[in-house]
């Protein structure tokens, strides 16, 4: 079986022999092309950041290069492929600078419908580095923006009234646009260049990937402890890009644990993060990945008036050999939750449904990640 580190080589070469179709483009001192839309705020030198938008060397409907929401059933390398046809323009600006025309170019962008016509100058020439990490979608080479001229915005309107209404707080805008039927990476978007609350600052996308996940996924989970709790043991399994999922729902009150497990050199490592009805008592091991997931699961309980406790056992394959944002995570126990779910009697046969759906065994999965910590001890002859 070939290696996450082999797969991750394969696909790069291939990136790097595609350059050719767009000659010196990704070498070049200028990129003209419709941005989907999309901006990105970096971290580096936080409070001081790298800030700019993100555009490809082509013109058109280039909406779905940052729409995460439409990329089901694309493969791996597909989604990496589109992303790495991206440039990043940046400048270096405070993260409380959110006026300045720059910014509120930015600003534009991101609340619009449609893509961008673009067209950004650089200080020297991009390079074909590309950006890879855990939180956000990939990225192609980075230029330093000389000029920018952008064409033809057209805002939506519900973003455009949170960013000129400055009487809601960032929370409340976040759930205005989620409640408005806004994409969630559109809202992360918004968040991260400025547009929300009542003292605005830019945030780093990575941070205000998190951050959205965050106040969507507590704003259902307090509405879902008003309702009754599912009177059944479901599971609900998918897979995509390498990760493999299998969420199992339990008569109790709100409790939950996103357990991983992942490869390294052939040996299992694995982490756990959990809840209960209290709020979260843990130690960031899962990271955003523990937000995105109960995002998604807790949109299936507000959708079926249902109450339940949960758990998650996420397996990453060697075959998700480069990461390509949370986003999949969300989206997987999204289309998880779609699926028509297997119903048994007990929590134990829930367990050992959900672990047959992976590669390794239910012993391992409860051994490591300490899944008693979910139930109350007084409760559990009750599922066992």
């Amino acid at each position: 079986m070939s290696t996450a580190k082999d797969i991750r080589r394969a696909i790069l070469e291939k990136w790097h022999e595609n350059l050719s179709k767009y000659g010196n483009l990704f070498s070049s001192n200028s990129v003209s092309g419709s941005s989907p839309p999309s901006i990105f705020v970096g971290s580096y030198n936080y409070p001081k950041v790298f800030v700019g938008p993100m555009v490809p060397p082509i013109h058109g409907d280039t909406s779905f290069l940052d729409t995460p929401e439409k990329w089901e059933g694309k493969s791996l390398e597909e989604i990496i492929n589109f992303r790495l046809n991206l440039i990043r323009g940046v400048k270096k600006v405070s993260i409380n600078q959110t006026d300045g025309r720059y910014i509120e170019n930015l600003q534009e962008i991101t609340m619009s419908s449609k893509p961008i016509d673009s067209d950004l100058q650089f200080i020297k020439n991009t390079s074909a580095n590309i950006s890879l990490n855990g939180e956000s979608a990939p990225f192609g080479p980075i230029g330093e923006i000389k000029s920018a001229k952008f064409y033809n915005t057209s805002a939506i309107k519900s973003i455009e009234k949170v960013f000129y209404d400055k009487d809601f707080n960032a929370k409340d805008a976040v759930l205005h646009l989620y409640n408005s039927g806004i994409d969630i990476s559109k809202i992360q978007k918004c968040f991260s260049i400025g547009m929300l609350g009542e003292k605005r600052k830019l945030v780093p996308t990575k941070w205000s990937i998190t951050a959205t996940d965050d106040i969507i996924s507590k704003s259902l989970t307090d509405k879902i402890l008003n309702f009754s709790l599912i009177d059944s043991y479901k599971v609900f399994t998918y897979a995509h890009l390498g990760n493999y999922f299998s969420v199992v729902l339990f008569p109790h009150r709100w409790i939950y644990q996103i357990i991983e497990a992942w490869y390294s050199n052939d040996i299992i490592g694995f982490g756990s993060d959990i809840e209960d009805a209290r709020g979260i008592n843990y130690a960031p091991v899962t990271a955003g990945a523990y937000f995105a997931a109960k995002l998604g699961v807790t949109e299936y309980l507000l959708k079926n008036n249902i109450q339940s406790g949960v758990i998650i056992f996420r397996e990453i394959r060697p075959e998700y050999a480069i990461p390509v944002g949370v986003w999949q995570v969300r989206e997987g126990i999204r289309s998880a939750m779609k699926q028509i779910p297997i119903i048994t009697d007990t929590l134990d046969n829930a367990l050992t449904l959900a672990s047959n759906k992976t590669s390794i065994s239910k012993s391992e999965w409860i051994s490591k990640c300490n899944i008693m910590k979910l139930i109350h001890q007084k409760t559990i002859a009750d599922f066992f």
